[in-house]
This record gives C-alpha cells, structure tokens and sequence, in this order.
C-alpha cells in the first residue's frame, strides 16, 4: 500500500471507531439520565433538568439537546418503563402458561422493574395521554390475567370486584419498596405464595 493509501486508511480508521464509540457514550448517556430522573421524579415531580443532569453526572447541556422541557423528560422516563413492564407481560406469557408460573413469572420480572422505575404512572401519566393509554392497555391485560386465575379456581370467587388485582398490585409494590433487600425471586415466592395462599397457619 502506499503511503497516501496508508494515511487515507488511518484517517478513516479511527472515524469509524470514534462514531462506534459516541453512540456507545451516548446511550449510556441516556440511560444514566433517564434512571436518575426516575429515582428524582418519584421523590419530587417537580425536579428541574438541571438538577437531574447534575446528578447523573451528564453535562446539562448534553441533555437540554436531548429533552428541551421537563416535560419531555418525563414522557421518555414513562416510555422507558412502559417499555420495562410491557416487555415483562409477554415474558410471563399470561394466557398460555399456567397460572402459578405466569403470575410467578410476572412478579419475579417487574418488581426490578418498580424498583428501577419508582414513578407514580398512575397518577403522573395523566397529563401524559400517550403513555396514560399504553399503560391502561398494560393494566387491561394484567386484569384479564387475574380473571383468568379466578376463573380456573386459584382465587376465592366471593372477593369483592377488584380485590384480588388491588392485593397483587400492593403485594408486588410492598415487596418492591418496603423489602427492598429481597431478591427479586425469593420475593416473586413470597408474593405468589400470600396471592394464592394467605399467610394463617394452615
């Protein structure tokens, strides 16, 4: 090769690599902001950028590009666990498995999810209609589930309407938060296991 193919070679070299290498920073850019504002938010809705920024280590003009409002921060932060838990819904497979794996399934996988996440959704994505319709969709299915259980005999049939998803919703959340040193499987056990079986001595 010649030397002007050599120095052509070496300068596009390492533009490649830089270009890999950016993308690879800006993603984890991304999802430290994301994850911090999360933990933020959860404690204070109305965190500003700059705080979230300064606390995830990411230069606040680096995010200001990226999300111009709070706003827009807190919709790609809603986004980020809806895609969580919707990607935990098809996992735990809740028409076709059954019923004690699926839910066992669905409990092991989103309390990391809660834990990462901590946001309200339900009470912060109001002003979010995007977001607030996906995760009806998300609580429609986990409703169909629960009916599901009941329907195959693994839950009392004369609960009151809504009390068992309302207990595996405060069961899932307990576990997630209160007892947070818990690994996520031994607490999927407990979880399942007070759902299905209460806790009196048998």
């Amino acid at each position: 090769m010649s030397r002007v193919g050599i120095a052509q070679e070496r300068r596009r070299s390492p533009v490649a690599y830089d270009d890999a290498d950016m993308r690879a920073d800006a993603s984890r850019n991304l999802s430290r902001v994301l994850r911090t504002g999360a933990l933020l938010l959860a404690e204070d809705p109305t965190t500003s950028i700059a705080t979230i920024a300064a606390q995830s280590g990411v230069d606040r003009r680096t995010v200001y590009r990226r999300f111009d409002t709070r706003e827009a921060l807190l919709t790609a932060v809603f986004q980020a666990k809806l895609d969580s838990a919707q990607r935990v819904l098809d996992e735990a497979r809740l028409v076709e498995a059954p019923v004690p794996v699926a839910l066992h399934r669905y409990v092991e996988g989103i309390i990391p999810v809660s834990r990462e996440w901590p946001l309200d959704t339900r009470r912060m994505m109001q002003t979010d209609p995007v977001a607030n319709a996906r995760r009806k969709e998300q609580s429609q299915r986990l409703d169909g589930f629960v009916q599901r259980a009941g329907d195959e005999g693994f839950l009392r049939a004369d609960l009151p309407a809504g009390w068992a998803r309302s207990m595996l919703d405060s069961l899932v959340d307990s576990a997630a938060h209160n007892f947070a040193g818990i690994e996520a499987p031994q607490a999927a056990d407990l979880v399942v296991d007070t759902l299905l079986n209460g806790i009196g001595l048998r």
